[in-house]
């Protein structure tokens, strides 16, 4: 047994265990800080199998927002146990256990089932890459082969943040949400806002920078801006901003916006829906991650926030 296959073995048993723990916990919190442990393993899965990209978007979504969004509803909803006063019953519990087994059994059939060489459209990709001006195949296929779904999970943030506000009752509509930290936070939470964000935005921009050529991109460094807007807030330096406030929706609406805008500027320029002018593919991509970058920034910040819970004066 090598050396790399013995890590790898022995990162596939950590993930599982970690895995199996967050499901049968039964404390809140502790479930809560598994699944953001399984968030990065799962990030160290992906670098293994050099799909740099994906681990950067699981490091940071699961490990990071979502962790964040977990950790504030566990701290609402208390370190209780789960409640069990009204059990599955046998009959229940056989029959959520059967169709797990059959699902386990469709996803192994399914692959076992692939042909040995599997089809793919990576040679034709990888040949028309040098037209996109990009060297990372992964924003190319993001923000060139495949820019409609891009523009579409763009789109989905903003819808997922207005529906968080629908929870608002309509004496707070209008009115910001309620701050994630205390009033009198401490000490070391206050240092690490003061250093941590300026790294985060540096951090951020370079992500976005990078992605045309590295792994990197306009989701994981809106990540880490948002991340870093967090914590401004958690660590009582700023207040969460009111959602009637004109900046603050142009933000959010902002980046698919001008998504949208350059596709159908794609009609008379390059006669198709979000299609590039030959030689300027590369200068239009990185305008949409700027514009991307901030509206998926201020989209998960304000989700981590949640509904408006306090009135403005």
């Amino acid at each position: 047994m090598n050396v790399p296959f013995g890590f790898d073995a022995s990162l596939a048993v950590l993930t599982l265990a970690v895995a199996g723990y967050a499901i049968a916990v039964r404390e809140s919190f502790a479930a809560v800080i598994a699944f953001i442990s399984y968030g990065l393993l799962l990030a160290l899965v992906w670098v293994r199998l050099s799909a740099v990209d994906v681990a950067l978007t699981e490091g940071a979504i699961g490990g990071g927002v979502t962790g964040a969004l977990l950790i504030s509803a566990a701290a609402k909803v208390g370190n209780g146990v789960a409640d069990v006063s009204r059990p599955l019953g046998r009959v229940g519990k056989f029959f959520i256990a059967f169709l797990c087994a059959v699902i386990t059994i469709g996803i192994a059939v399914a692959f076992l089932s692939l042909p040995e060489s599997a089809p793919t459209l990576a040679p034709l990709a990888a040949e028309h890459l040098p037209s996109t001006g990009l060297g990372n195949p992964v924003t190319a296929v993001l923000l060139s082969y495949r820019a409609i779904d891009t523009l579409l999970e763009s789109v989905v943030l903003v819808f997922a943040v207005v529906g968080v506000w629908t929870f608002a009752s309509d004496h707070h509509w209008g009115g910001a949400p309620e701050s994630p930290g205390r009033d009198r936070p401490e000490e070391p939470l206050v240092f690490l806002g003061q250093i941590l964000p300026p790294l985060g935005i540096l951090i951020g921009v370079h992500l976005v920078w990078t992605g045309a050529t590295e792994p990197g991109g306009a989701f994981q460094g809106g990540t880490i801006l948002a991340a870093a807007w967090i914590l401004t807030m958690v660590a009582g330096l700023t207040k969460p901003p009111s959602i009637g406030g004109r900046w603050l929706r142009f933000a959010l609406v902002g980046g698919p916006a001008l998504f949208l805008g350059i596709g159908v500027a794609g009609f008379v320029i390059a006669k198709a829906f979000l299609a590039y002018p030959e030689g300027y593919a590369k200068a239009f991509i990185l305008v949409i991650e700027a514009g991307v970058t901030v509206s998926i920034a201020v989209a998960l910040g304000l989700l981590a926030l949640g509904p408006p819970g306090r009135r403005l004066p």
